[in-house]
């Protein structure tokens, strides 16, 4: 039985403005991937943000790269295009107060990413900033605290994105700081995956080989980290944020179009997710297509996340996953946001060291 968190143990991520002289001042933040374009604009809460404006478009930027390494030219012009409509929404908003750009797998590994940022900038006005599988990781768990369980203080979140699969073990510190012990990256997502195996309906010696794979390099992981035995005393939260977790969670609960508010947060047992995994495989490609929560852009894309995921929750003893319709993007946001409150209070330190009086001084308080 699917069960959403208990929203009293979860921080607050869309919260109402709690102060009317709370700041209003528009940050920005675009992850680029693999397979889509994603930008988001909000404003900053009390307690957390106020999500103002959102766009996405599957792009494929990394469409064909297993083959030579390159960004092809009609990725780059979808890319592009999405891009140029993303610069259009910033204007709008602007002025952007703070913001982020960021690009990752498809763009680490394309051997023509100089030009293609070139590109972009010529283009869109926008700078990119490609960033490492371990800062992707970071932004990952950062953009998915909000859905943390305060009673758990470790967390294992898995972001399944085109072009490689991030996993991070994290650990909240009593005083609420979120630090990574550890992450691996798997070197493949669901576009290389779809793209390595080109038949119409992954065959089973297909999804078995990413299995196989993905529990080879988790082996590994596991030695050094010593997560089984955690994750079995249920000491260790797991959350899993992408476009096939978010599909999973929608299959599960039948909704007839996609819902975000129903999907996020939501807690699917181990069995839920057996049962719905093998009810998207029987549905087949042509089924996939048809269905209003996958579509024909994401019915290849979804049965290499799923056996990303069965992967994952056969090789650990996962009693269930909380789904995440956040990540990156959010990550960045929540980033950009802290350091503002962090140098704002660093001001403030420096103005009562230099004037511990106030601007008035000390006769004005020795009068009073």
């Amino acid at each position: 039985m699917a069960k959403k968190l208990n929203k009293n143990n979860i921080k607050p991520y869309n919260d109402k403005i709690k102060a009317d002289n709370f700041e209003q001042k528009n940050y920005a933040a675009i992850d680029l991937g693999t397979n889509s374009c994603r930008l988001v604009i909000a404003t900053p809460t009390p307690s957390s943000f106020r999500i103002v404006e959102t766009f996405s478009k599957i792009t494929r930027l990394g469409e064909g790269i297993i083959n030579d390494n390159q960004l092809s030219r009609l990725a780059i012009k979808r890319t592009i295009a999405a891009l140029k409509v993303c610069s259009g929404v910033l204007a709008e908003y602007a002025p952007i107060y703070k913001y982020r750009y960021v690009a990752t797998a498809a763009c680490r590994r394309a051997v023509n990413c100089k030009e293609f940022v070139d590109a972009v900038k010529r283009e869109t006005g926008l700078s990119l900033e490609i960033i490492s599988s371990k800062e992707e990781s970071r932004l990952a768990v950062v953009g998915c605290i909000p859905l943390l369980n305060r009673t758990i203080k470790r967390a294992l979140v898995f972001d399944i994105g085109g072009g490689s699969t991030e996993i991070s073990l994290a650990r909240i510190t009593n005083t609420g700081k979120t630090f990574i012990e550890g992450f691996v990256s798997l070197p493949y997502g669901v576009v290389t995956i779809s793209e390595a195996f080109p038949s119409q309906d992954m065959t089973d010696l297909a999804y078995n080989t990413i299995i196989e794979r993905t529990q080879k390099i988790l082996a590994e992981f596991e030695e050094k980290y010593q997560i089984t035995e955690a994750i079995r005393n249920q000491e260790i939260q797991v959350i899993g944020t992408s476009g096939t977790v978010t599909v999973l969670g929608a299959v599960h609960l039948n909704l007839p179009r996609y819902n975000r508010s129903a999907v996020d947060g939501l807690s699917i047992s181990k069995q839920d997710i057996d049962r719905t995994i093998n009810k998207i495989k029987r549905l087949g490609d042509e089924g996939r297509k048809r269905h209003a929560c996958i579509g024909a852009q994401k019915a290849d894309l979804t049965m290499a996340g799923c056996a990303i995921i069965e992967a994952l929750c056969s090789f650990w003893p996962v009693a269930e996953i909380t789904v995440a319709d956040r990540g990156i993007r959010e990550g960045i946001l929540l980033d950009l946001m802290h350091s503002q409150n962090e140098h704002q209070k660093q001001h403030h330190k420096k103005f009562r060291r230099r004037f511990p009086y106030g601007k008035r001084g000390r006769k004005y308080h020795e009068q009073k």
